[in-house]
């Protein structure tokens, strides 16, 4: 993955999300499957303008749901926990 413009595709905005960012300066963010650490780091660095500390990545499976007698899954997707300095903030409501 080479373009940083496809590497972050949205915040996660949740409760416990919102509470990380409170209290540990911690942002959650939806990525690409292909993206790594060093491309997360990347995007969030140029597009927020902020010091990134450290990057945490999960793969999260997609859920089965069914619709009538038909059953099938949502695709699975990558979630970055994404911790800044101290003194660095992002805020995610003004970006909406």
């Amino acid at each position: 993955m080479k373009d940083l413009s496809q590497v972050l595709i949205r915040p996660v905005v949740t409760e416990k999300s919102t509470d990380l960012g409170e209290q540990a300066n911690k942002y959650v963010f939806e990525v690409a499957l292909a993206a790594n650490k060093h491309e997360i780091r990347h995007a969030v660095e140029k597009y927020f303008g902020v010091k990134v500390l450290e990057v945490r990545t999960m793969r999260m499976h997609g859920k089965p749901k069914r619709m009538g007698r038909y059953e099938g899954h949502r695709p699975d997707w990558k979630k970055a926990v994404v911790t800044l300095q101290a003194d660095d903030k992002i805020d995610l409501f003004d970006l909406v």
